[in-house]
């Protein structure tokens, strides 16, 4: 079977990718840690704890669309998944080299900032996704179901600008000696 457009899919179909993006994602941010905690210096050490957290994070999301799933459809089999759709959703992507060489030099240039924006940007498309669903699904069933996970991502999207705003504010905040 080819790819499918998320708009295409069941209720059940598209609460099953969504919680594969989440399990997707907690992979990707589990890769990315390991990844700049072999450069060894301070400044990737802080960037790979920030991308565990956010894994944590997504295994954490994961488990609460796990539950939905459950409460919704019970032990109805989920088979498609993020790959079987042709929508890019909640895709995290270090977007240049600079990142990769910050962390190589240890350089202080706000290293958890950004890692946060990665992660940021990633929730943030996510939620549009979600919102464009919504606002143009004809569906009676379905424009509910994608309400319900923008507002799911949009809460996301708060808790990770939070962070984010967080580290930017210490990174900029005057050094004592």
């Amino acid at each position: 079977m080819g790819k499918r457009f998320f708009a295409s899919l069941s209720t059940p179909e598209a609460l099953c990718v969504a919680i594969s993006v989440e399990t997707r994602n907690a992979r990707l941010y589990r890769q990315y840690a390991d990844l700049f905690g072999a450069f060894g210096n301070r400044d990737s050490q802080e960037i790979s704890s920030v991308f565990r957290e956010m894994a944590e994070e997504e295994s954490a999301h994961e488990a609460e669309l796990q539950e939905r799933y459950g409460d919704r459809f019970g032990d109805m089999p989920c088979s498609v998944t993020a790959e079987d759709v042709v929508d890019l959703i909640e895709l995290p992507r270090v977007p240049d080299g600079s990142i990769f060489a910050i962390a190589r030099a240890g350089a202080a240039i706000m290293p958890a900032s950004q890692a946060l924006a990665i992660a940021f940007a990633a929730e943030e498309g996510a939620y549009r996704f979600y919102r464009r669903l919504a606002e143009t699904c004809d569906d009676p069933d379905l424009a509910p179901f994608y309400a319900e996970l923008a507002q799911f991502e949009a809460e996301h999207v708060e808790q990770m600008r939070f962070r984010l705003n967080l580290a930017r504010a210490i990174t900029s905040a005057p050094q004592q000696s």
